[in-house]
């Protein structure tokens, strides 16, 4: 559940905070006051992409803070694998973004990143926009749809279409006409007798690249491990040489107090220390070989291994796997008929698997297409229109139609009239009737994947799904709306007093003109508030007493007993 939401510098907003309650919130407004600009706002705090063009003239940079109350293990879960503390019950998201398109992210207060934010978005809250309705309703989101109400898998269809499609691959590359296959036969025949001449071993370049600083500054690695070698065990003055003779001083006094006789011991250790670590030194220097020609011996050899990870890999070790990858393409060009008879007997059982798991994923999403029809039907006809609704799943198992997410087509169909055949959603003329298509959709979606993965209540945002209706129809809008808060936290915006007479809590966002600038202000309405906005939303500009005696009526009628 949402619990605080703060904008600073955003577009026309210079600074907003506002604290949101359980059931429905409701946002009105005059237009362009920024209802919108505000949830595009908490959009950026469930991963949407961001510009430097939101940020508010003369600010340097715009900021988004959220704090949502979560008792979700998933969330918890993201936090962890993500190294983010976590408090149990609250998430605290703050998103910045400064001039130039760069930004960045805070989960609790510590840093993140934009794909963190995709990945808790999913427990935190839903937004679902007015441009949504036609524009994002296209071949992939229907089936997306359908797949999240059925629970349905796509990722055994998914693996094993890789396999067969890159097995396919192989084949069409052995394939390959005569010439460019001998051009490829010559290109790799080179590489590998290149690569192969070279001698790479893994780890090579970063040994080669120590030794060589050793040898580069041998004189000076010398003359160090001498003089630490001196100032530790040989000089008169040496480690060794002073604890020693301070050994005996202590000796001495332990003759007369015992109690020196632990110290005695601790310096007899550092002693034995130096004189290890003085011997280590003399030792090291004496190793060090200054050897002009086994410098230029290295240098030689890091340069063409710069040369070989400059044409065949970042890294030796990409270098190498090349190699051997260049390596099997010879070899299957050299024995290809045993190769191609492998291969194909390997894509018929490849494409034997990924049949077996598209048809099921494809009988899953039929049987859920029933399902869901059923209960979208009954939901979009309590939002006053006599509608009849299917959902069709088609397509056929044909290879031309297969794809990672199965060979499933969806459309999803209705007739909002009796007696007119079937159409498709997205084709719809009337707004209006789109609008409550897709909160019908969105409010039986939600409810089933919240009732199978036992979510705790989350929140739900409505930008204007209301557009293009009016009357009985906004009036139903508006109880499916307080429905669904019943449930889950739902913030909507509108226009219409018909829905807003419904709300929990109602807030107004307004502009006003400070000191040259203009502001925008949202605040939570009182009851007496409530009434003279309703009336404000009825009669325009002019609020008059008919207008307010009508207001008090929806909301005597929009509030339960």
């Amino acid at each position: 559940m949402l619990l605080e939401l703060r904008v600073e510098n955003y577009a026309v907003i210079d600074h907003v905070v506002v604290e949101f309650a359980p059931g429905l919130n409701l946002l009105t407004g005059e237009t362009g006051a920024g209802k919108s600009i505000l949830i595009d706002a908490l959009a950026l705090l469930l991963g949407e992409k961001a510009t430097s063009d939101i940020i508010r003239h003369g600010a340097d940079k715009a900021v988004v803070s959220a704090v949502f109350e979560v008792d979700d293990r998933r969330a918890a879960q993201i936090l962890e694998q993500n190294g983010i503390d976590s408090d149990n019950c609250e998430i605290i998201l703050r998103r910045e973004i400064a001039g130039g398109g760069r930004g960045r992210v805070f989960v609790n207060n510590q840093p993140a990143t934009v794909a963190v934010l995709k990945q808790l978005a999913p427990m935190l809250a839903s937004v679902h926009a007015q441009s949504e309705s036609i524009l994002g309703f296209d071949a992939a989101a229907r089936l997306k749809l359908l797949d999240l109400f059925g629970g349905c898998d796509a990722g055994a269809a998914g693996a094993a279409f890789s396999t067969w499609h890159g097995i396919r691959g192989r084949i069409a590359e052995l394939e390959r006409g005569e010439q460019d296959k001998l051009r490829l036969i010559d290109l790799w025949s080179f590489q590998k007798k290149e690569i192969e001449s070279a001698r790479l071993q893994a780890g090579e370049d970063e040994r080669l690249q120590a030794e060589k600083r050793v040898l580069a500054n041998a004189e000076k690695i010398y003359l160090a491990a001498m003089t630490a070698y001196d100032l530790l065990y040989e000089g008169d003055a040496s480690a060794a040489s002073s604890l020693r003779a301070a050994s005996r001083q202590i000796e001495e006094l332990a003759r007369y107090d015992p109690t020196f006789q632990d110290s005695l011991a601790s310096l007899e250790s550092a002693r034995i220390a130096a004189e290890d670590l003085g011997a280590t030194m003399r030792e090291y220097a004496a190793a060090i070989n200054a050897s002009p020609e086994r410098l230029a011996e290295i240098e030689n050899r890091l340069a063409t291994l710069d040369r070989m990870k400059r044409k065949y890999g970042e890294s030796l070790d990409a270098v190498i796997a090349f190699g051997e990858e260049v390596a099997r393409k010879l070899n299957e060009i050299e024995n290809k008929d045993e190769v191609l008879r492998n291969l194909r007997s390997e894509l018929t059982a490849a494409a034997a698997q990924y049949l077996a798991a598209a048809r099921a994923l494809s009988r899953q999403r039929t049987e859920a297409a029933r399902r869901l029809e059923k209960l979208v039907e009954g939901e979009v006809n309590e939002l006053a229109m006599k509608a009849r609704f299917r959902v069709q799943v088609d397509g056929s198992d044909d290879e031309q139609n297969w794809s990672s997410s199965g060979f499933d087509q969806v459309q999803y169909l209705i007739a909002t009239n009796p007696g007119e055949p079937l159409k498709p959603v997205e084709q719809i003329a009337s707004g209006g009737e789109m609008s409550r298509v897709m909160l019908a959709l969105k409010a039986t979606i939600e409810a089933r994947t919240r009732r199978r993965s036992n979510e705790t209540q989350r929140t739900m945002v409505f930008d204007e799904m209301d557009i293009g209706i009016g009357g009985r129809a906004a009036e139903a809008v508006g109880k499916k709306l307080k429905e669904l808060a019943a449930t889950s936290q739902v913030l909507c915006i509108t226009h219409l007093p018909q829905i807003a007479c419904f709300a929990d809590q109602h807030y107004v966002i307004e502009k006003k003109a400070v000191a040259g600038r203009t502001r925008t202000i949202l605040r939570r309405l009182d009851d007496r508030e409530r009434r003279e906005e309703l009336a404000r939303m009825l009669s325009g500009a002019k609020v008059t007493e008919t207008s307010l005696k009508h207001a008090e009526q929806m909301l005597k009628a929009g509030t339960p007993r």
